[in-house]
């Protein structure tokens, strides 16, 4: 290993990093004990742990007194005020991202969505339901509503493979601006089975509209973010302010 100027212990940090991103530790395995590191680097037991300070504020590792060290799930954030969807945002990060599709549906938008898309009553829509996948855990549960005429125009797209703003563009849908509410809530029954979790946990629910150039609504999506596994953190600055989830180690 060749680290030029670079310090040994930064060095060494960028050595395990890469076997962490490459596969080599997964989340949740437990990396060899210190001394068997030190000993592989050649360096003392003080300059290993410098190392392993390094990845650890970094997000890549948990270090459990008494029990070792351990790879944590990628650290990522979701940026609440740019038009990716949250799959999306992770993906582009690098992050392993699982998409398991639970049903494609087509059928009369419910009575209680159509007012906020500015649909006729009893207008068609494609009831698409997928569960995120992150670090081999399932922590997503969200259900999205594309309308007619563009609903029958992908009902036949690959949602586990390609994200669902890549299929609307490759469809000619122009995504113009985005809306969104989140509050807390808890999980309920039928979602919970699917998240492999207890009834009554604290969750997310997200509620995202979003529109094309000519204002129309062409997307509805409800997600429930499991609330131990992501959270929401704001970076206020004088002019700015951005949000982000942040997954929590899983």
């Amino acid at each position: 290993m060749n680290s030029g100027r670079v310090p040994r212990y930064r060095a060494i940090a960028e050595d395990l990093a890469q076997k962490i991103r490459s596969g080599r530790y997964r989340a949740g395995d437990a990396l060899p004990p210190q001394r068997e590191l030190s000993t592989a680097y050649g360096v003392t037991l003080m300059t290993l742990r410098q190392a392993l300070q390094v990845l650890n504020d970094d997000g890549l590792i948990v270090q459990q007194p008494g029990r070792g060290t351990f790879v944590a799930p990628p650290h990522a954030a979701y940026r609440l005020d740019a038009l990716n969807s949250l799959g999306d945002e992770l993906r582009g990060q690098g992050h392993p991202v699982h998409t398991e599709v639970i049903s494609t549906t087509l059928r009369p938008v419910p009575a209680g969505l159509t007012r906020p898309m500015g649909l006729p009553a009893g207008h068609k829509g494609l009831r698409l339901v997928r569960v995120r996948h992150l670090s081999r855990q399932p922590v997503i549960h969200q259900v999205s509503w594309i309308p007619e005429p563009i609903a029958s125009a992908i009902k036949g797209a690959d949602f586990g493979g390609s994200p669902l703003y890549t299929v609307l563009a490759e469809a000619g849908v122009r995504i113009h601006r985005a809306t969104e509410r989140i509050r807390p809530a808890l999980l309920t029954g039928p979602v919970a089975r699917l998240l492999d979790r207890s009834p009554g946990g604290p969750v997310f629910f997200s509620e995202r509209l979003t529109y094309d150039a000519d204002g129309l609504a062409v997307v509805l999506d409800q997600a429930t973010i499991v609330g131990d596994a992501l959270e929401i953190r704001a970076d206020r600055a004088a002019a700015d302010l951005s949000l982000e989830w942040v997954p929590q180690h899983l």
